[in-house]
């Protein structure tokens, strides 16, 4: 009988992690002191976001993606921008990508409902389409409050765009991953990795994208 952790990883389609990892579970510290979150300050932001018109996707979009998850977890997830599942849904990260997202989750010790996801963009680009320079501007406002809110002692970036953005760079996937950079002016260590719909289309890269999730298990437990 294999393990639920096997069953995750076989799902990604690599069966060499097993013997890379035997260090338990991951866990994710959670800030349970009372008032360390205003669910007033989300509130607001949100209904902001829900009807925010500062650019054109507001005309295209059937539902704003906010955001998902524990607001008051160490990890923030940071994606592009919302797909079709995503817009039709309200949340980041469903469907196919989203599920092999919960994989990697998993194949950690995480469970998606640990952490907090969200995106750079609350609205679908048409056509999946990479987001233009005056959207992502007109919605930087809302991740920042985001970050500000959670005050996240680790950031992922996921996929390029993300993480050229996050870092103000426009290297290479290749020379962003498997370094430690900080964002803003907390300083909070940053970590890039692959986007999961790009593993849907790369399934050889799956092993190196384990390999980042073995440095943000590090980075979690320290």
């Amino acid at each position: 009988m294999k393990s639920e952790r096997q069953q995750y990883l076989d799902a990604m389609g690599i069966q060499v992690w097993q013997a890379k990892d035997a260090g338990g579970e991951c866990s994710v510290n959670v800030n349970t002191e009372s008032g360390s979150v205003d669910q007033s300050d989300w509130d607001v932001l949100e209904q902001q976001a829900m009807h925010c018109t500062l650019c054109d996707l507001c005309k295209t979009r059937t539902h704003v993606v906010f955001g998902v998850g524990n607001k008051q977890s160490d990890l923030l997830i940071i994606g592009e921008a919302p797909g079709a599942n995503e817009d039709k849904q309200g949340e980041p990260f469903v469907g196919r990508a989203g599920m092999l997202l919960n994989a990697m989750l998993n194949a950690i010790g995480l469970k998606r409902s640990d952490i907090y996801i969200a995106n750079i963009l609350k609205c679908r680009p048409p056509q999946n389409r990479d987001p233009l320079p005056h959207e992502i501007e007109s919605c930087t406002s809302y991740l920042q409050q985001q970050i500000s809110l959670i005050q996240p002692k680790l950031i992922v970036a996921v996929g390029r765009i993300a993480a050229q953005y996050l870092l103000n760079t426009k290297d290479s996937m290749g020379k962003l991953r498997g370094n430690v950079y900080h964002y803003g002016e907390q300083s909070i260590p940053l970590l890039v990795t692959y986007h999961p719909a790009y593993l849907l289309r790369s399934p050889r890269e799956k092993s190196k994208s384990y390999r980042d999730l073995l440095h943000m298990q590090t980075m979690i437990r320290n």
